[in-house]
């Protein structure tokens, strides 16, 4: 891989790990068109570079991430002492992320090498994953109400959403097209799905990138690898931030048929050449 083939997995991975149309099935149809190898290396690269969009969260929702990590260090403090705390609006977002982010955090730990074997069949598990999300999309829009906000979130909300989250564990699964449409079956109104989409993949993001970061000394090469990886997460960082922005005031006005019309077409394409 070349610096400028880096560059260009950041900018797909900043471009479509938030919009709902799979950005790893995206980076895997790249990797086929570049001719890459679908080895250890690779699949660490593409696992790390989330990083880079991990970042961007951070810094687009870091006043709202400050208030839910400091109301629920408060509500620690009643629990503590056995008593019943009253949370506050911004307490019940940050257990309700927590208790949302479980499920695909054992499922990720459990699945690791079934995951990893996954990424050796580029095409037709990107094929799979954004025919999915196509189909999520289309329920989440025709069969839902969407006329719940965030606030009014429960904990039932969370752990479904949550067990969703776990397809998103596999290779060309959206994330964001999954926990979105799932955050709609339950009621939620488009904006505020994406927002608790967004905030409960960063505990995610953040350990599936912490665990892949044990296996970098056993590459080869990992000088010449970090340099790439560096550009991959600074390009990703940057077109993520971007991309954040602009779907949660698209999302204000305008429905997810487009990305699933998006995903039903790429999809397709995929299995054709997957088949042949």
């Amino acid at each position: 891989m070349s610096i400028f083939q880096a560059i260009l997995f950041g900018i797909l991975q900043g471009l479509t790990e938030f919009l709902p149309v799979s950005s790893t099935a995206h980076l895997l149809i790249a990797q086929t068109i570049m001719g890459l190898p679908a080895d250890e290396a690779m699949f660490s690269f593409l696992v790390i570079i989330q990083w880079g969009t991990l970042l961007s969260l951070l810094i687009f929702f870091y006043r709202d991430l400050w208030e839910i990590l400091h109301a629920v260090l408060t509500s620690l403090g009643p629990l503590l002492k056995q008593q019943a705390p009253k949370l506050t609006s911004q307490a019940r977002l940050g257990w309700h992320i927590l208790l949302a982010t479980l499920p695909a955090l054992l499922a990720g730990y459990l699945l690791k090498d079934e995951v990893e074997v996954l990424f050796q069949t580029p095409l037709r598990e990107a094929a799979i994953r954004l025919l999915t999300a196509a189909l999520l999309l289309v329920l989440a829009e025709g069969l839902t109400k969407k006329s719940r906000h965030i606030e009014n979130m429960t904990w039932l909300d969370a752990l479904v959403i949550g067990l969703f989250q776990v397809i998103a564990v596999f290779p060309g699964a959206s994330r964001s097209g999954t926990t979105i449409s799932a955050g709609m079956f339950r009621g939620l109104e488009r904006r505020s799905a994406a927002r608790f989409a967004f905030l409960m993949s960063i505990p995610v993001m953040l350990a599936a990138g912490a665990y892949q970061m044990l296996d970098l000394p056993r590459l080869p090469d990992l000088t010449n690898f970090l340099s790439l990886l560096t550009a991959g997460f600074i390009s990703a960082a940057i077109i993520g931030w971007l991309a954040v922005k602009w779907l949660l005031a698209y999302l204000n006005k305008h429905s997810l048929y487009i990305f699933a019309a998006y995903c039903a077409l790429a999809g397709t394409l995929c299995l054709i050449f997957s088949l042949i």
